[in-house]
């Protein structure tokens, strides 16, 4: 039986055994707006299952330009490196809107990961949902216009963290979404006067879901009919 306290998807999915086995290593922690999980280039020591909030991974370039590849709430984890073995990746992975979970030594998840049950079978089908989140979006973001593309990451982020309202300002939309925030915000304007958001003050609020997704690009129906296909939702 799944454990059901959990609400993290990964965590609530696994048998009895294996989430007693794991549960010993499982910390509740906090999770503070802007706090750094995993530094880019940084060896990893934990790994990190959302409970609340939403983990942002980005990509920094030289001129300290960065930009979005994917977003984790509790369908995931952060911390793929320590299933891979690779001990680091180049990519920043930070708490976008706070909330709450659990931390685990790399070394810990490492070991049960490698026993081939259930927990492995979960967590390679969120690594590849992960890893088609991220495509998805490098491609969305070189195709499509910012309002399709500001449609997608608002039903993103949605579905991650389980509300229709969001804390965000401008400025953190136009640094996820890669672009000045003047056309964030007149893209926000756009979906706004048509009804299917309310924004103010740093706070957004989806009114209309179903005109949010038929806003949206293609980008986000692939990206979610590829987790539902891999049970990650």
């Amino acid at each position: 039986m799944p454990g059901p306290h959990y609400q993290n998807r990964i965590l609530a999915s696994l048998p009895r055994e294996a989430i007693a086995r794991l549960a010993p290593h499982l910390l509740p922690v906090t999770l503070l707006q802007g706090q750094t999980l995993l530094g880019a280039g940084q060896k990893i020591h934990y790994a990190y299952f959302l409970e609340a909030g939403l983990a942002s991974v980005v990509t920094t370039m030289k001129n300290k330009t960065s930009v979005e590849v994917a977003v984790v709430g509790k369908d995931g984890m952060v911390g793929l490196p320590a299933l891979l073995d690779t001990g680091s990746m180049p990519n920043r992975a930070f708490i976008q809107i706070p909330g709450a979970g659990f931390r685990i030594r790399a070394s810990a998840l490492s070991r049960e990961f490698e026993r081939r049950g259930k927990l492995r079978q979960k967590l390679q089908r969120y690594f590849q949902a992960h890893l088609v989140q991220a495509s998805q979006t490098a491609a969305c973001n070189r195709l499509h216009e910012i309002s399709e593309r500001l449609a997608r990451w608002l039903l993103l982020c949605m579905d991650r963290i389980g509300s229709s309202q969001l804390e965000m300002t401008h400025q953190s939309l136009a640094a996820m979404l890669g672009t000045p925030r003047p056309t964030v915000t007149l893209a926000a304007r756009t979906l706004q006067k048509v009804g299917l958001i309310e924004y103010s003050r740093g706070h957004v609020r989806i009114l209309n879901r179903k005109g949010l997704e038929k806003a949206s690009c293609e980008c986000y129906d692939t990206i979610q009919k590829e987790c539902r296909r891999l049970g990650v939702f």
